[in-house]
């Protein structure tokens, strides 16, 4: 019996730079906005860019490439899934966030632009793909 099916796929660009953390596991986490626009006819019939903004999660292997490789204004495609989690913040009051889990990242930027340490990134069409290990450890 099929268990479903959780899939997304996105072609954007960060809206900022990747935040990297590491779980007292060891794993690395990288967490980043991507945006995807689309275009409608709004009544006048002119044409109309509208942001939709997703929130990014990776981990391991994938998380280091986005650590080394991915800025603000980075154009991507992404493939993972979505995943809600949930906790209570200081109030007491239960917050969710839903995200993609991203286990496939491809680069999309021309060649040579720098990235923020200073080396060049991949040629365009750089590709990473890597289930995300997860765990218990997970610090968020």
């Amino acid at each position: 019996m099929p268990r479903g099916l959780n899939r997304v796929m996105l072609i954007g660009q960060v809206g900022n730079d990747p935040e990297v953390k590491s779980t007292p596991g060891g794993t690395t986490v990288a967490n980043f906005s991507l945006a995807t626009n689309d275009a409608r006819k709004d009544a006048s019939g002119a044409w109309v860019e509208q942001a939709e903004w997703h929130k990014i999660s990776s981990f391991g292997k994938t998380a280091d490439v986005v650590s080394n490789y991915v800025k603000k204004g980075s154009k991507l495609y992404i493939e993972g899934k979505l995943q809600t989690r949930s906790w209570e913040d200081k109030n007491g009051s239960k917050k969710y966030v839903t995200e993609v889990v991203a286990n496939q990242i491809i680069m999309l930027d021309s060649h040579g632009k720098e990235n923020k340490s200073g080396g060049n990134l991949p040629k365009s069409g750089g590709k990473v793909n890597n289930e995300p290990e997860y765990g218990d450890d997970i610090p968020f």
